[in-house]
C-alpha cells in the first residue's frame, strides 16, 4: 500500500505541473496539497474496505478491486475540482490521475511478479527438468503446480503444443520450444529428465505417441490427471516418489502420476447430458443393489453428485458396503438407514426392501459376472442373477418404480455360456416386466464389456501376478477383449437412463477391441516390470475367443447418443415366468445342472412372445399352465405339488401389456 501511494503522489504532481507546463510557481500548490491528502484518504478507504484480504495481491481478481478504486478516486478528486473556487486540481489532471495510477500499479505488480517468478526458477535449477506437453489450461495449471511446490521437485524449462496460435507462448516464463514433431529435440536441447503431459483428455493415439518419444529419450513420463480423477484419487501419505537415473525424485502431493493403461484405452472425456441426468435424480429417492461392487459403487458415486434426496445401496457383503459408504460420504459408520445389508435372493427381501424404500430409480447392479464360476455353478448364476432379478422386477413394478435400470454385460449377445445366458434372461425379464408397468415408466438393460480395475478383472489379476513374479495367464493367443474406464461406463450408464424406454436394451460403445496378450505386456512395461512370461491356458467352456457387443440380429442404431446403441429386447411368455419360479423350488432339493442349463439357453433365444403370440389378453385372470418344459422335466425325475402361479402373478392380471 505505501508504494501505491508512492505512485498514487508522484502521478498527480507530475500531471498538476505538466498542466501548468511545468512551471510550479504557476500551480496552486496548496489546492495540489489537499488533492494529495484527499486521494491519499480515498485510496486507504476504499482499497482497505474493498480489496485487502479479498483479492490475492497481483492477482487477475485484484485489478476488478483496482479498477473500484479508481473509480472512487476519480469521482472524488472530480467532486474537489468542480465544488471549489478557485479551483484545488484543474478537471483534466482530476480525470487522468486515477487510470493513469492504476496503469502505475498494474506495471508494479508485473515486475514485482516477474523478479518472484525470476528468483523462483533461479532456486529450482536443482530440480528435474521437466518439458509439458499441452499449453491449455493443463498446461497452465501444471506449470503453476511445479513453480508453487515448496519442494522444488520438477523445473518447467519448456513446452510443445500442436496449435500454431501457441508457437510464441509464454506462461509464467516458460516458452513454447515447438510441437509435438519436434519434442525429441526439445528434450535433448533441455536436457529434461521428466515429460510431462499436461492434456487430461488426450486421445489414446496421442498417449502412445507420447510414450514412444519418452520411451526413446530414456525420460520419465508422468500425466497430468483429470480434476474428477484428482478428486477421485488419495493420496498417500507423505507423497510418493518417481525414479530417474538412479535418482529419486520426491513429489509432496498426488498432482501428476505415472501412465495408466486406462490413458492407452480411453476415449478422454465423455458428454452427457447433465440436466437430463439431474432430472430423474435430484431429490429423488435412488436404490443401488449390488452397491459394494465396482460398478455399483462407483454409480453410487457418481450419483451422489446430483443431490438425489436418498441414496440407498445394499449388498450382501458388510465390508463391501462399508467402502462404498466410505467412498460416497467419508463417515462409515455403518449405522445409516440407506445401508441395507441383505440377499436379493432371499425370498421376500426384495419386496419388503422396495415397500419400505419406496425408490424412485433403481440401479441393479447385483450379479454372479465370473464366467468360469458360473459354469461350474449354475445353480447360484441362477438364483442371483435370473430369480434375484425376477423378484427386485416384481416389487418393483409393484410399488410403481418409475425408472428401473438392469446391468447387462456383452456376454449376452448370442450368449454362449451360462454367464451369458442368465444375463440375457435378465435383460428379457426387465422388458417384460416392463411392459407390464406403468405407462410412464422405463424399464431398461445396459450393456457393456469389461471395466478396467474392476475387482476380479484381468488387469488385477495381471498385477498379483506380476507382484509374485509368476507368468501372466492367458487363455489364447487370438483372445480379444474390450474394456472401458468404469467411470466412463457410469456415466454412459446414467446417460442411457435418461435416453431409453421400456423394452429398449442400451448397448454401450466400447471402441475398438484389445488383444488381451499385448495389453498384458503393456500394462507390465507400464508397471516397471520385465517383459514377462506368458502362460496359455487354454479357452474355458463357454468362453468366446472374441466378444461382440450386439448380436447377429440387432442393428447398431444410435439415435440418442454417439456412444449408445439401442436394440429392442424380445419379452418373455407366461411359460417363461412360470419357470423361474418352478426352478427356484426344486434347486432347494437339487436341480440337475444340464437341466437348468437347457432351460437357460432355451428361454435366452426364444422368440419374442410378441410375435409368437403367447402372450395372454390383458386383464386375463392367470391360470396354471398344464405343463411346460421345465415342468414335465421335474415330473419326469420326482412327484411334487401341483404347479402354480408365480409370485408375481397378481401384477399380470392388471398389467397394460400382459
Amino acid at each position: 500500500m505505501s508504494l501505491d501511494l508512492t505512485i498514487l503522489v508522484v502521478t498527480l504532481v507530475v500531471l498538476a505541473s505538466a498542466r501548468y507546463d511545468l512551471t510550479v510557481s504557476a500551480a496552486n500548490r496548496g489546492g495540489i496539497g489537499l488533492s494529495l491528502l484527499l486521494a491519499a484518504g480515498l485510496y486507504l478507504v476504499t482499497y482497505g474496505l474493498l480489496v485487502v484480504r479479498r483479492y490475492r495481491w497481483g492477482s487477475p481478481d485484484e485489478v476488478v478491486g483496482l479498477v473500484i478504486v479508481g473509480f472512487f478516486l476519480v469521482a472524488g478528486l472530480s467532486a474537489a475540482s468542480a465544488l471549489t473556487v478557485p479551483t484545488v486540481l484543474p478537471l483534466s489532471v482530476a480525470i487522468t490521475t486515477p487510470p493513469t495510477t492504476i496503469g502505475g500499479w498494474l506495471l508494479l505488480r508485473y515486475a514485482a511478479l516477474r523478479f518472484h517468478r525470476s528468483r523462483q526458477r533461479r532456486r529450482r535449477r536443482v530440480g528435474h527438468a521437466t518439458v509439458v506437453v499441452g499449453a491449455g489450461q493443463g498446461g497452465q495449471q501444471a506449470i503453476a503446480m511445479m513453480l508453487q511446490d515448496a519442494t522444488g521437485a520438477l523445473n518447467p524449462v519448456a513446452i510443445v503444443d500442436d496449435d500454431p496460435a501457441k508457437r510464441r507462448l509464454s506462461i509464467s516464463g516458460v516458452r513454447v520450444r515447438g510441437s509435438l514433431g519436434s519434442l525429441p529435440e526439445v528434450l535433448a536441447q533441455t536436457g529434461a529428465e521428466v515429460l510431462l503431459l499436461a492434456i487430461p483428455s488426450a486421445p489414446a493415439a496421442t498417449v502412445q505417441r507420447i510414450i514412444d518419444v519418452a520411451e526413446a529419450a530414456a525420460v520419465e513420463l508422468l500425466v497430468l490427471p483429470s480434476f474428477d480423477s484428482m478428486l477421485a484419487g488419495a493420496a498417500p501419505a507423505g507423497g510418493r516418489s518417481i525414479a530417474h537415473a538412479g535418482a529419486t525424485v520426491e513429489l509432496s502431493r498426488q498432482a501428476f502420476r505415472p501412465v495408466l493403461l486406462e490413458d492407452l484405452l480411453g476415449r478422454g472425456s465423455v458428454d452427457i447430458d447433465t440436466d437430463g441426468i439431474a432430472a430423474y435424480l435430484a431429490d429423488r429417492v435412488v436404490l443401488v443393489t449390488g452397491a459394494g461392487g465396482s460398478i455399483g459403487s462407483q454409480l453410487c458415486r457418481e450419483i451422489a453428485e446430483y443431490g438425489p434426496a436418498r441414496l440407498v445401496m445394499t449388498d450382501r457383503d458388510d465390508s463391501l458396503l462399508h467402502g462404498v459408504q466410505l467412498s460416497v460420504d467419508g463417515r462409515g459408520m455403518l449405522d445409516s438407514e440407506d445401508l441395507v445389508l441383505g440377499d436379493l435372493r432371499t425370498p421376500g427381501f426384495a419386496g419388503e426392501l422396495v415397500r419400505r424404500v419406496r425408490p424412485h430409480v433403481v440401479f441393479h447392479a447385483a450379479a454372479i459376472k465370473h464366467l468360469t464360476l458360473a459354469e461350474r455353478f449354475p445353480g447360484e448364476a441362477f438364483h442371483t442373477n435370473v430369480v434375484g432379478t425376477a423378484d427386485l422386477l416384481a416389487a418393483c413394478v409393484s410399488a410403481e418404480v418409475e425408472r428401473f435400470v438392469n446391468i447387462s454385460t456383452d456376454k449376452a449377445a448370442d450368449p454362449t455360456s451360462i454367464l451369458g445366458y442368465t444375463k440375457r434372461v435378465t435383460e428379457r425379464l426387465t422388458a417384460t416386466f416392463g411392459g407390464l408397468s406403468l405407462a410412464e415408466s422405463r424399464y431398461i438393460s445396459v450393456r457393456f464389456g469389461n471395466v478396467l480395475g474392476s475387482r476380479g478383472s484381468a488387469l488385477t489379476t495381471f498385477a498379483a501376478q506380476l507382484a509374485a513374479g509368476r507368468p501372466l495367464t492367458i487363455t489364447s493367443a487370438e483372445m480379444t477383449r474390450y474394456f472401458m474406464t468404469i467411470h466412463e461406463a457410469c456415466q454412459l450408464v446414467l446417460q442411457a437412463a435418461v435416453d431409453g424406454r421400456t423394452g429398449e436394451g442400451l448397448v454401450l460403445d466400447m471402441g475398438q477391441p484389445h488383444n488381451i496378450e499385448q495389453l498384458a505386456r503393456r500394462f507390465a512395461a507400464l508397471q516397471g516390470f520385465a517383459p514377462p512370461e506368458i502362460l496359455y491356458t487354454g479357452t474355458r467352456p463357454g468362453e468366446k475367443t472374441a466378444e461382440t457387443t450386439l448380436a447377429r440380429a440387432e442393428p447398431d442404431e444410435r439415435p440418442f447418443h454417439p456412444l449408445i446403441s439401442r436394440v429392442q429386447v424380445p419379452e418373455l411368455d407366461r411359460e417363461a415366468l412360470l419357470d423361474v419360479d418352478d426352478l427356484r423350488r426344486e434347486a432347494v432339493r437339487g436341480l440337475p445342472d444340464e437341466r437348468l442349463r437347457g432351460w437357460l439357453q432355451a428361454t435366452a433365444t426364444a422368440p419374442d412372445s410378441r410375435e409368437s403370440g403367447t402372450r395372454r389378453p390383458a386383464r386375463e385372470p392367470v391360470q396354471p399352465p398344464r405343463s411346460s418344459p421345465a415342468a414335465a422335466a421335474a415330473d419326469a425325475d420326482s412327484p411334487r405339488a401341483p404347479r402354480r402361479a408365480p409370485v408375481w402373478a397378481p401384477l399380470q392380471q392388471t398389467s397394460r401389456l400382459s
